[in-house]
């Protein structure tokens, strides 16, 4: 099979699985990028997945999760092309000190059998929650995290979610609801809403892992002409430009076709082929 990007997506129907506006941000660059028609299902309930708020505990990896959005999206609609996007919070993978926002972003295509990912982890994030005793601790934790243009939630503890008010968007709702979970339960948690449609940041990570998704559709097996052509390993061992000694910086990238499983290997791929001393194990040990 001969294959090339437009004539493999374009005027093709495809169905993002959401239910919280992400489509919004997503539309467009697969629109554009792949020449694709972009549609939503009507009435799809994204929570039976997991919930971030924490009613629905999320039993599997997000990228399970974000392959099984596809996959219900595709039996609601009769749709053979889906994508669907799944972040977690957390530490940053290499820089634990930090929090970060991991976003995947899946699309599976069932008429040629192709699963292509696209991801973006960013220090960027309004990721965050406390017990709040008074409405001074409660408005100083609003605006440190951009509310209200961010969205928060109330419940009485961070384990519980008893009194739980979602989607504040008013400093109005925010102090009566406050009041009423203080009053009922004598403590108050307040957390971000990290729900897409409540959170423009997140929605910004989940453009970019959008845009990372185009991206390594069109990249195409240099043997096949198949999209998805992408990085499936990495090895280390960047030489060190004073002693020799390999580092733990990147040597090279491993792509590979999940079609013909033509592999290619790229060296030096930020374009250095030595690593500064400063990160060698026995010059700076």
């Amino acid at each position: 099979m001969s294959w090339t990007t437009l004539n493999s997506f374009k005027g093709r129907q495809l169905v993002i699985a959401t239910m919280h506006h992400k489509e919004q941000v997503m539309a467009p660059i697969l629109e554009k990028g792949l020449g694709v028609i972009c549609t939503t299902p009507k009435d799809f309930d994204t929570d039976i997945f997991g919930t971030f708020s924490g009613e629905i505990t999320r039993v599997s990896d997000a990228l399970t999760v974000a392959r099984q959005k596809c996959l219900a999206a595709i039996v609601a609609t009769d749709c053979d092309l889906a994508v669907a996007s799944e972040g977690s919070f957390g530490p940053h993978p290499s820089a634990y000190f930090a929090t970060a926002d991991d976003e995947l972003v899946v699309l599976i295509d069932r008429l040629h059998n192709l699963e292509i990912i696209g991801r973006a982890v960013s220090f960027k994030t309004n990721f965050a929650g406390k017990v709040v005793e008074c409405e001074k601790d409660l408005l100083d934790f609003a605006s440190q995290v951009d509310f209200p243009t961010h969205g928060l939630i109330l419940r009485s503890s961070q384990e519980s979610t008893e009194g739980m008010v979602k989607g504040i968007l008013s400093e109005k709702v925010l102090l009566e609801s406050f009041h009423a979970i203080q009053s009922n339960y004598h403590s108050v948690f307040v957390e971000t809403d990290m729900r897409a449609l409540y959170n423009p940041t997140r929605m910004e990570i989940i453009s970019m892992a959008t845009k990372q998704l185009v991206q390594n559709v069109q990249s195409l097996c240099p043997e096949c002409q198949t999209p998805g052509f992408t990085i499936t390993d990495v090895k280390t061992g960047l030489p060190c430009s004073w002693c020799g000694s390999a580092t733990s910086s990147v040597l090279s990238h491993i792509y590979s076709c999940k079609k013909c499983c033509y592999t290619q290997e790229d060296w030096y791929p930020k374009h250095k082929k030595t690593e500064d001393p400063g990160f060698c194990n026995y010059c700076n040990p």
